[in-house]
C-alpha cells in the first residue's frame, strides 16, 4: 500500500485498505491493531470486514483479513 497522510478520516482509510490489490484478489491483509483503534475503531473496522463477507483473525497486536467468503481453519 502507499504511503497515507499524517491525517486521513476514517472513511478515506476504510477505501484505503480495502481497495488494496491483494483484497481484490481474494488475498490477505494485515494491519496492527493499534492502529486500526486509532484511525478508524475496532467497532468500525469489523463492521467493515463483516459487511464484505469476510473474516479476521487478531493475533500479537495484529488483525489478519482474509478478503473472501472461504471458511477459516485454524490447523495447528
Amino acid at each position: 500500500m502507499s504511503h497515507l497522510p499524517e491525517v486521513i478520516s476514517p472513511e478515506k482509510w476504510i477505501v484505503h485498505l480495502f481497495s488494496a490489490k491483494s483484497v481484490a484478489e481474494g488475498g490477505t491483509v494485515r494491519r496492527k491493531v493499534s492502529d486500526v483503534e486509532r484511525l478508524v475503531g475496532r467497532e468500525r473496522f469489523l463492521h467493515e470486514v463483516l459487511r464484505r463477507g469476510f473474516r479476521v483473525v487478531e493475533n500479537a497486536g495484529q488483525f489478519i483479513i482474509f478478503c473472501n467468503r472461504e471458511p477459516v481453519h485454524v490447523l495447528a
